[in-house]
């Protein structure tokens, strides 16, 4: 596979959708902005996980299965509630000047910036849905 594959292609290959419904979210995606895999959710043809396991092989980041993971209070401090809420993300370590983020949008390079400015911080992002963050969110934000 190539870098520059897409996420529609990985997702017809996988047989997750089909290409008549990559071009309809593709129309969709015209009139309402947001991403590809945003609109496959939004019309049904795709759940979250489907879309996660897509960009992990586009973008060859790492998922992490984050309600399982333990996070120190002292990290979950790094990033305010407001930020992490706002961006779907959340701190999970740091191990000397690199703080691994889960992010629902990686890819988002500005983020990555703001993240290891307000952390000062080398950022590592991991991947994973904006509903399995929300709850982590709720979970480290409100034992901490």
């Amino acid at each position: 596979m190539t870098k520059t594959q897409l996420l529609g292609q990985i997702l017809i290959e996988r047989k997750a959708v089909t290409s008549e419904q990559v071009k309809q979210a593709v129309e969709t995606q015209r009139t309402n902005k947001g991403y590809i895999g945003e609109m496959l959710v939004k019309l049904g043809y795709a759940n979250d996980m489907d879309i996660i396991a897509a960009l992990v092989v586009q973008c060859n980041l790492p998922y992490i299965a984050i309600d399982k993971y333990d996070i120190d209070s002292d990290v979950v401090r790094m990033i305010p509630r407001e930020m992490a809420s706002r961006n779907w993300v959340v701190p999970l370590e740091k191990v000397g000047d690199i703080l691994s983020v889960v992010m629902a949008d990686p890819l988002n390079l500005s983020l990555r910036e703001e993240l290891k400015e307000v952390t000062d911080c080398r950022i590592s992002p991991f991947i994973a849905s904006k509903k399995e963050i929300d709850r982590a969110i709720e979970r480290v934000y409100n034992s901490n």
